[in-house]
């Protein structure tokens, strides 16, 4: 029968000796057996039923003590699988073995540190993975034990995580860099097994896969948690700090957001863990923090661990069996085999197999008796613990009952001390009664004393209340002065009012002695009638009254002195406040120097900021000056190059003149907010007219010299309308600069001169434009747009066709025709699903680019103004369209019989070029760290693999259904086989010929094809780079000197250098 586990100690207490130390002894046994099968130097996943022993170890126990005695045996450093399956042991138990195993796990930091430096410095691939295990190990114990609210497990309420916050925002913001910590670790892990693994799904399926990828179910379960957290924290800290302050932290988040992410939809893509665990799916983009009612649209990611059928207990433990199949891989292979072919010699079963089957009865008989035994034991647990809970109860019966005997006995002994207290109490009443007999006459001549004392210090206090109020008037003299006449106020009406309320409690005092004094004094009177009586028959009352008179003649004394020592405080006060008052007076005087000086001070400060204006007006005005002489050096060279000769070769091309021109008019609009935001500010500030008239030359020059460089290659006419307007330009800029080097010009400076004979180089660049590139420009924004949704559109198309073929294929074949018409339309599906993301992300990619290069213009003229990216866009958006619907229709005929297998493969072939066109129109202006980029790589990198996959199934089932059968020849004689050998001769010379044809055919249809793209994608572009005077023959090139110089990616570059960029021009 199983061991009973979980028993109290009491209950152990009760037990004979050597029970407990046979318990332990099979509890040690048990564990070191679970522990050398579940860390071992196989290169396969650690089974769930030894990690689950280890962790009930932990919790039987109530730590992992038993678990280290074993773990710091093991020889760790011989072998890096070891090592690995240590920590992936290590991990499990910190998450679900009992709370102490934290505080253990404590003492061995050295170890687990010293076992991943070593492996740190090995070059081995289990090696780098231990370093970065033991890291996030380290990573966890410290985390944990420093806030010992989170659980090793890691779940915990949204009150817990509240309270561990607290509402000290620098412990929030801590608290939040440390899970940032452990959110790197666990990340880093995760990306290092994946490193080394091969994306391939069949990869998870071997041991070898399954070996590194069993540790990141726990990694799944804490990122999980670690993710909800710090979205929590990060939306209290966005409540409580600005944003700027925690840019850093939303930086962090995000990259972190994307590698879980990713993390998770490559884990849930693997067979491996579908059947382990279900993985979360997160948003697609991460929580805006800067809007705070995003916290309600956030959804906490739950992972959820299936629950497994209990596994068996290992066979070899029930039964030994000498006889076998020596490993499990052969009797699968019978198994299909027989699955296949059918069983040999028809269906006869060996002794063998009987006695397997008997074997196989017998277990299955075991199986019931020890779940019958099972049973038995959770009974008699149920009894024990019914005994124990009944051993409980008596126990805190008569622990209450203790309890309640020392409380009553406490009471009775506080009752006995507080009846001695109060005979002693009675006792000392008794001699006090008698004092006060003796005093009774005496309190009565002390109160009428102090009456009198009384009535002297009510006079006192209204003189001195008179004199406070002249001292109150002379006090408002000054403002500065007030505080101190008031402290002084309040300290002379705190003191004579201590004195007023020290007399009334005497004198309220004395009057209550005094009533209660006459009230004995009454009750005395009755017995001093019998008191003289008795004076008169006995000698000693006049010593009595003797004594009484000296005691009431030393009161007397006593309250004479009360009367001096207040007399005393009295004019010590007096003193006091003329002392405020002579003190109050100087610090007058002293003020009033001191506002003098001030006013003398503030004087001179004035006349300082004075001149310092004036010559920061000097110098304001000379820095406008010098950069109005250096725009005019500039200025003068860019005119200088129009009758340069040397510059006659220089061309250019309409399309940079015409941007070129519009940024000298932006800046124009610039140069005359800066000059009337000088005139307003009366020539105190000249930083922004400095910049705009920097940037006015820089690009007014550039216009002009492109001007000049564009009309080398225009007609005649418009040639030299555009020299002409070129130098009205310059000629106008040159003046404006000139007004604006003298002070009395610059009021009557008017910029706006300059806009026209920009406008006018701006119209003639637009003039000089290809004629073809004009032609519906607008409309290449909705083109774009509607290439890409028809091309989604067609691969939708495809793949529902694709399904109609299966279904069809299935109905009208079967056999070997049945499973290669799968096997490709499988295929095929697989592409075509590959495609439709790689165009989904092309058209994300898309939209980032339109959004980041066309700054404030619209779509539309984005693309009027990238022309040959967008033709080159659409081009290729429709080849991919084009090539699916011909992959589908091939499909359709090898389906049916009627085409060839070479169409499919070509077809392949097609669509992976297609897709690398689309690819590389789409990286021409992409940013290179955009992560649509990456994955738009990725998209490209799958549809090579599918196509791959395509083609080789192509093959294979070609080479399935071919007819290969062996030819005979035995009917053939010498002269016929001879005969027919050179027909074949002639049938393959026949055959290599028309190879040779076909060839050359494709490459000039290859070659017509490059010509027509081009033609196609720059229409009318070499129109203008022809001289006018050299008529083109053929097909010729230009020279070179007569290309444009300015390359088409150029565009996208100035617009990030619009106001800084400087003509280039080739000789």
């Amino acid at each position: 029968m199983n061991s009973i586990k979980n028993v109290p100690a009491r209950v152990l207490n009760r037990r004979p000796g050597h029970s407990l130390e046979a318990e332990r002894e099979q509890f040690d046994k048990t564990q070191a057996i679970s522990i050398s099968k579940a860390i071992n130097t196989q290169e396969a996943p650690v089974k769930e039923k030894h990690a689950r022993r280890i962790i009930l170890g932990t919790h039987h126990e109530k730590g992992a003590f038993t678990f280290w005695s074993y773990a710091i045996g093991l020889p760790l450093p011989s072998s890096a699988i070891l090592s690995w399956k240590f920590c992936h042991v290590l991990h499990k138990v910190l998450r679900d073995g009992h709370p102490n195993v934290l505080h253990d796990c404590q003492r061995y930091r050295s170890n687990i540190r010293e076992i991943g430096d070593l492996w740190g410095h090995l070059h081995d691939r289990y090696g780098q993975l231990v370093n970065i295990y033991t890291k996030l190990l380290l990573t966890k114990i410290s985390f944990h034990l420093k806030h010992p609210q989170f659980p090793a497990g890691l779940e915990v309420t949204d009150e817990v995580l509240e309270k561990a916050a607290g509402t000290d925002i620098n412990n929030i913001f801590q608290l939040t860099v440390e899970m940032f910590d452990y959110m790197d670790c666990e990340l880093k892990l995760s990306e290092s097994v994946f490193r080394q693994l091969n994306t391939a799904i069949a990869v998870s399926q071997m041991s070898s896969g399954q070996c590194r990828l069993a540790p990141l179910i726990q990694v799944i379960q804490d990122c999980s948690h670690l993710y909800h957290y710090t979205v929590k924290l990060m939306f209290k800290l966005h409540s409580c700090l600005p944003a700027d302050t925690l840019q850093g932290h939303r930086d962090r988040f995000h990259e972190q957001f994307h590698s879980l992410r990713n993390f998770f939809r490559r884990a849930s893509d693997m067979l491996y863990f579908k059947r382990l665990i279900q993985i979360p799916r997160l948003p697609e983009g991460p929580p805006n923090f800067l809007r705070a009612s995003a916290l309600a649209e956030h959804i906490k990611p739950v992972v959820v661990i299936p629950e497994e059928a209990p596994e068996d207990e290992e066979p070899e433990n029930l039964i030994e069996i000498s006889t076998g199949p020596p490993a499990g891989e052969p009797v699968v292979v019978a198994d299909l085999f027989e699955q296949t072919f059918g069983p040999p010699n028809g269906s006869v079963k060996d002794d063998r197999d009987l006695q397997i089957e008997a074997l196989k009865r017998e277990v299955e008989m075991l199986r019931s008796e020890l779940d019958k035994i099972k049973l038995e034991a959770q009974r008699f647990i149920a009894q024990l613990k019914g005994q124990v809970n009944a051993l409980e109860a008596e126990l805190e019966e008569q622990r209450k009952q203790k309890q309640k005997a020392l409380v009553d006995n406490e009471q009775l002994r506080h009752e006995l001390a507080q009846l001695r207290a109060a005979q002693v109490e009675g006792e000392r009443n008794q001699g006090l009664r008698e004092e006060a007999e003796k005093k009774a006459s005496a309190t009565e001549a002390r109160y009428n004393k102090l009456k009198e004392k009384h009535s002297e210090l009510i006079n006192t206090h209204a003189e001195l209340l008179r004199k406070n109020a002249d001292t109150a008037k002379q006090l408002t003299v000054t403002q500065q002065s007030q505080e101190e006449v008031a402290r002084v106020k309040e300290q002379l009406a705190f003191q004579v009012e201590q004195v007023k309320r020290e007399s009334e409690m005497k004198l309220e005092e004395q009057s209550d002695q005094l009533e209660k004094l006459k009230r004995e004094l009454e009750a005395k009177a009755r017995e001093l009638v019998h008191v003289q009586e008795a004076l008169s028959r006995t000698e000693q009352s006049g010593s009595e009254l003797s004594s009484r008179l000296d005691a009431l003649s030393a009161d007397r004394d006593e309250l004479s002195r009360v009367v001096r020592q207040r007399e005393a405080d009295l004019l010590a006060a007096q003193s006091l406040a003329r002392e405020k008052e002579e003190a109050l007076s100087q610090e007058q005087q002293r003020s009033s120097r001191e506002r003098d000086e001030l006013q003398g001070r503030l004087a001179d400060k004035e006349s300082q900021e004075q001149g310092l204006q004036q010559r920061l007006l000097d110098e304001q005005f000379a820095m406008l000056r010098a950069t109005a002489v250096e725009a005019r050096r500039i200025l003068q060279d860019a005119v200088g190059k129009l009758d340069d000769p040397l510059h006659l070769r220089c061309t250019s091309s309409p399309d940079y003149l015409v941007s070129r021109a519009q940024a000298a008019l932006d800046a124009v609009s610039a140069l005359e907010k800066g000059h009337a935001q000088y005139l307003i500010s009366r020539a105190a500030d000249a930083s922004g007219l400095v910049a705009a008239l920097t940037r006015f030359s820089h690009l007014t020059a550039d216009t002009i010299v492109h001007g000049s460089a564009t009309s080398h290659l225009a007609p005649t006419d418009p040639a030299d309308r555009l020299i002409d307007t070129c130098r009205e330009c310059g000629a106008r800029a040159l003046e404006l600069v000139g007004q604006l080097q003298e002070q009395q010009a610059l009021l009557q400076a008017r910029p706006g001169l300059v806009r026209t004979p920009l406008q006018g180089i701006l119209q003639l660049g637009q003039e000089l434009k290809p004629k073809s590139l004009d032609v519906r420009q607008e409309e290449l924004g909705a083109m774009v747009d509607k290439e890409m949704a028809a091309t989604s559109a067609a691969i939708e198309d495809a793949v529902r066709r694709i399904e109609d073929m299966m279904n069809q294929a299935r109905h009208a074949s079967s056999g070997v025709k049945l499973e290669v018409n799968e096997r490709i339309l499988n295929s095929c599906t697989d592409l075509m699903k590959a495609i439709r993301l790689l165009v989904t992300t092309s058209t994300s990619l898309q939209k980032e680019i339109v959004e980041s290069g066309r700054g404030a213009a619209t779509q539309q003229e984005f693309y009027a103004k990238n022309s040959r990216w967008t033709e080159g866009l659409i081009s290729a958006s429709k080849a991919v369209g084009w090539g699916a619907t011909q992959l589908v229709e091939s499909a359709d005929r090898v389906v049916l019989h009627t085409g060839k297998y070479e169409e499919l493969i070509v077809c392949s072939h097609e669509i992976a070029a297609s897709t690398a066109q689309l690819v590389a129109a789409s990286k021409v202006k992409a940013d290179k760290h955009s992560p649509h980029l990456s994955r738009l790589q990725e998209c490209s990198r799958t549809v090579n693999e599918m196509a791959a996959n395509v083609v080789a199934s192509t093959k294979s089932g070609q080479e399935q259904v071919e007819d290969r059968d062996t030819m005979d020849f035995s009917g053939l004689s010498l002269i016929k086989l001879k005969k027919q050998e050179m027909e074949t001769q002639v049938r393959a010379l026949e055959l290599e010929k028309t190879l040779e044809v076909e060839r050359v055919r494709l490459g000039e249809l290859r070659r017509q094809h490059y010509l027509l793209a081009g033609a196609t994608g720059a229409p009318g572009e070499e129109e203008p780079s022809q001289p006018s005077a050299a008529p083109r023959s053929g097909t010729k090139k230009p020279p070179l000197a007569q290309k444009p110089s300015v390359a088409p990616r150029q565009d996208h570059q100035l617009d990030k250098k619009d106001a800084s960029y400087t003509a280039q021009v080739v000789n």
